[in-house]
């Protein structure tokens, strides 16, 4: 990889928020709906796993109003620490002003403002740009000091926290649920198990035993579904915690009222449902503790990624050469790196030679060479030498930062497939709890005796089955999981939607100079006539073409440099119009041309007539040379094809699909590309401005992706279905992508196309699980089954069930993280030619 090109930021218009405290889908869409309600938001996308919401908004001031939103629906919004360097104090009651400005800012519960670093570190939920005009306030100036690991540690931080709690309160649950199950369930399972009790502790003192056991249970552990959800079902806006909370306290109370006021109820209906109450709350706590640690796997893509930022630099200042932190390096600080040093911010080697591994940033394996001039990228870690490089980017500027964000930015993305999803959920519970109740009542009035305990039991196995844990985990998990391993490999999706899409493509046309080609022109044939030597022949012609700009002078002048040979230099240069060039050389006359150059000279190329042919069919153009008056030799000169452009297009047909080339090369040098490299379809002779008009003709073939590099692909990579965008190409072209492939390889196009299709698909399986399972066991803990078959969902039966589901989703999600790229080490197929292929130039 040559050169870096920088990923645009996001834009100032879109507002994250942090979100605790959501368990579902129906969760996600009350959130969403809170959001959009805000006066000045656009849009609003809530991800249940990375617990985020991304929403758009016109004015980036309003984020006090969308956390008083979030916080009104019965969710939190953590509060986070924000670094500002502050400019301008110089004594203590400057730092007392700044404190107390900042402290006065709502949202904000902690400020600490340091004058020897001249840092301010603030704690709470207040927006950014609240803060820096709070300290402008006071005549100070202010801005943002990244700290993406630090933020990201703090997260870590509170998930882990989170899991801890979970594991204890787990733990707990079960230590207490277990004796009240053998109690209640050994007396039906365990023959002779019922008398024992009854002769010994008493039947009454068993359910004296459980309910205190159960009390524990639901009031300790369990005690978060209920201080969630019935607050969500008094706001008739029930979630997954108010099935939980309904289906365990009418269980428990029931029981509560068989155990001390028996005579109330009808008789032969005095039951105790302890045991489904303690276990309910248990396996529902089982399942989030195992979602927990599986939704901590599906962001290990970003932990990754964070964790390659270095914390400190070796930083030259005043003549001497200091270590400080990563945050404090400023733009046009010189930072020295020693072997083995992970770079800690972006730059230009200004001394030194060494080899960079930057495999993190483009997934290729084989480190690049670097010497002054050279392009570094924070994140990458030196290999063997030492280098001295100048800081051209910095904190959030960064393209690891920039790569940071755009994962983040995907993650967090909503599909065209998640529309479903949103518009079953947003009425899935209220139905839950309807149908729950509709259960009860059939079996009340209809059911066998006792029609009250049947009632009851199956409208709590309804209200537990159906908590829509799964349905909310199916596609963002998968998301994650496949953009994750997308950067790994070096494929950064900019929008996720591009994900879906991408699996829908059916046509991929590639730009052919600079993309399927190094867009750099190269002597690639070079035969002689007998008695020439190649050395002196090639310092004679470099003599010549030196004097000219043209890009095959510059490719003859670029070989004769490559092989080392001494500059010589020519007198009497002319340039023949519409023939070609000489000049004399060392006292010889040179001249070089098409062949109808040597005709007019009284030469007859025919020597060369097998080759020139050969060049023909290959799509090159054939350059004659003469010296001293006799012919020397034929010479091609072209753009050559990338090494991995064969694989690539080897491994596109593989996933079916249609391969095109626009090229603004003549029909005939086009098609004989297109034969060699196996391309199905052709658009030859356009224009720079007409690359646009030739992707909208080939979108009657299907679906498009288009790839290219350069400033003149940027309306071409907009007007595509999808846009794929070389990373060693122009900024430009890069913010006009959907998504962009961080190495130069073309291998990045079918690895991007297969991640895809696989991410897709997993999403697909999700779903469908998530809705079969709802779909298939509703009726079945409603008791449709029983007229027929006499079988009954047991409540805990239920639970475990519900469990798993999303336990399932997650693992099936993570399975993403084994995805295997299709194309290195693809075998080219018979369609291509053994001998790699070159392209003259445009």
């Amino acid at each position: 990889m040559t050169a870096h090109a920088k990923i645009p930021p996001r834009t100032p218009e879109t507002v994250q928020i942090s979100i605790e405290g959501m368990t579902c889908a129906s969760c996600v869409g009350r959130v969403e709906k809170a959001l959009l309600s805000v006066p000045g938001v656009l849009s609003a996308s809530v991800n249940l796993a990375t617990e985020r919401a991304d929403v758009h908004v016109s004015d980036p001031s309003i984020g006090p109003d969308l956390i008083a939103a979030v916080e009104a629906t019965g969710y939190a919004v953590p509060g986070r620490t924000v670094a500002l360097a502050v400019e301008g104090m110089t004594c203590a009651s400057c730092v007392g002003r700044v404190e107390r400005a900042l402290l006065a800012v709502p949202g904000v519960t902690a400020a600490n403002v340091n004058l020897a670093t001249e840092h301010a570190t603030v704690e709470g939920t207040a927006d950014v740009s609240v803060l820096i005009a709070a300290v402008a306030e006071t005549g100070y100036t202010a801005r943002e000091v990244s700290r993406e690991t630090g933020a990201e540690e703090a997260k870590a931080a509170r998930k882990d926290a989170e899991q801890a709690l979970l594991k204890r309160d787990l733990g707990l649950a079960a230590a207490f649920a277990l004796p009240v199950f053998v109690l209640e369930m050994g007396s039906h399972l365990i023959p002779g198990m019922h008398a024992l009790i009854g002769s010994t502790i008493g039947h009454q003192a068993s359910w004296l035993l459980q309910f205190a056991l159960t009390t524990f249970v639901l009031a300790v552990p369990g005690m978060r579904f209920y201080t969630k959800g019935i607050p969500a079902l008094l706001r008739g806006a029930p979630d997954m915690n108010s099935l939980v909370a309904v289906g365990t306290l009418a269980a428990y109370l029931y029981s509560v009222v068989a155990t001390f006021a028996p005579g109330v109820l009808p008789a032969g209906t005095v039951n105790v449902y302890y045991e489904a109450a303690a276990v309910i709350v248990t396996l529902i706590l089982l399942g989030r503790y195992l979602e927990a640690r599986a939704k901590g796997r599906t962001s290990e893509a970003i932990k990754r990624l964070v964790g390659l930022q270095a914390k400190t630099a070796r930083v030259r200042r005043e003549g001497t050469v200091v270590e400080i932190p990563v945050a404090d390096v400023t733009a046009g600080d010189i930072v020295e790196v020693r072997p083995g040093d992970r770079l800690p911010v972006d730059g230009e080697v200004v001394d030194g030679e060494s080899f960079v591994d930057e495999s993190m940033i483009t997934g290729e394996p084989v480190p690049v060479a670097k010497s002054a001039g050279a392009q570094v990228v924070g994140g990458t870690v030196n290999q063997n030498g030492a280098l001295a490089f100048r800081a051209t980017a910095v904190g959030g500027d960064t393209m690891l930062s920039q790569i940071i964000r755009m994962v983040e930015a995907a993650q967090g993305s909503k599909l065209p497939i998640q529309a479903l999803v949103d518009r079953v959920t947003m009425w899935f519970v209220p139905a839950v709890m309807t149908l729950a109740a509709l259960t009860f009542g059939v079996w009340l009035m209809w059911g066998p005796d006792p029609a009250l305990t049947f009632g009851l039991v199956n409208a709590v196995a309804v209200l537990i089955i159906a908590c829509p844990c799964a349905m909310g985990l199916a596609t963002p998990t998968s998301i994650m999981v496949g953009t994750g391993r997308g950067a790994e490999m070096g494929v950064l999706f900019r929008k996720g939607e591009a994900l879906q899409l991408l699996k829908e493509t059916r046509v991929v046309a590639l730009d052919k100079t600079g993309t399927l080609t190094e867009g750099k022109p190269a002597l690639t044939d070079l035969e002689l006539a007998g008695g020439f030597d190649r050395a002196d022949f090639l310092a004679h012609v470099a003599a010549v073409e030196v004097r000219s700009e043209h890009p095959i002078a510059r490719a003859i002048v670029a070989a004769a440099e490559a092989d080392g040979l001494e500059p010589l230099t020519a007198e009497d240069f002319t340039s023949v119009t519409g023939y070609g060039v000489e000049a004399t050389v060392a006292g010889v006359r040179v001249q070089i041309g098409a062949d109808r150059f040597m005709r007019k000279l009284g030469l007859d190329p025919a020597a060369f007539a097998q080759t020139a042919d050969r060049l023909g069919d290959e799509g090159k153009a054939p350059i004659y040379v003469a010296i001293d008056g006799k012919l020397a030799a034929i010479i091609a000169v072209a753009d050559p094809i990338k090494d991995t452009t064969p694989e690539a297009i080897a491994a596109l047909h593989d996933l079916g699909l249609k391969v095109a080339m626009i090229t603004g090369d003549n029909a005939r040098t086009a098609q004989a590309i297109a034969r060699r490299l196996g391309i199905d379809e052709v658009v030859s002779e356009v224009l720079p401005d007409g690359k646009v008009d030739a992707v909208k003709r080939l979108k009657a073939l299907g679906r498009l992706a288009y790839v290219g590099d350069g400033i003149n692909d940027a309306p071409a990579l907009a007007e595509a279905d999808v846009g794929l965008a070389i990373g060693t190409g122009t900024d430009v072209a890069i913010e006009a992508a959907d998504v962009v492939l961080m190495s130069g390889s073309l291998q990045g196009i079918p690895n991007a196309i297969a991640l895809s299709q696989a991410t897709i698909g997993n999403i697909r399986q999700n779903l469908f699980w998530a809705f079969a399972y709802n779909t298939a066991l509703i009726p079945v803990a409603a008791g449709v089954l029983y007229p027929a078959f006499g079988i009954l969902l047991s409540p805990v039966f239920a639970a475990g069930a519900m469990a798993l589901s999303s336990v399932f989703v997650l693992g099936n999600a993570l399975r993403l993280k084994r995805f295997a790229a299709p194309a290195p080490g693809h075998a080219p197929t018979a369609r291509q030619a053994a001998a790699p292929a070159a392209i003259p130039a445009e």
